[in-house]
């Protein structure tokens, strides 16, 4: 069961494919993550400025803004996730990899 259990998991990660999909996924990650630390949402709130209905609006919803998301990591101790979410490139094709190095010191993007 314990296998089936990881690779449902593992599958699930690779179909949340719509914003609010994701919201709610991470919102389970950080509610979990807090509660595995015994930390009420009114000490996260206390620790991370982020008023506790806020809180419970993204541990229910999936609903937070990006300053609060970040409050809340930081409070959790995942100032560095937060912070290296597009800190690398991403592609898919060698196609895009080449594109991205060709554009790696551009100041901006201009229509093709």
């Amino acid at each position: 069961m314990q296998d089936t259990n990881n690779i449902l998991s593992l599958l699930e990660a690779y179909t949340l494919d719509n914003p609010d999909e994701i919201a709610k996924e991470m919102a389970n990650d950080f509610r979990r993550r807090r509660i595995e630390k015994n930390l009420t949402r009114e000490q996260v709130a206390e620790k991370s400025g982020v008023a506790m209905g806020n809180i419970m609006r993204f541990e229910q919803k999936g609903l937070i803004s990006l300053k609060n998301l970040i409050g809340i990591a930081m409070a959790l101790g995942y100032t560095s996730e937060i912070k290296g979410v597009f800190s690398q490139p991403k592609y898919s094709t060698m196609e895009e990899l080449t594109q991205i190095r060709k554009n790696a010191n551009k100041k901006k993007a201009h229509r093709i």
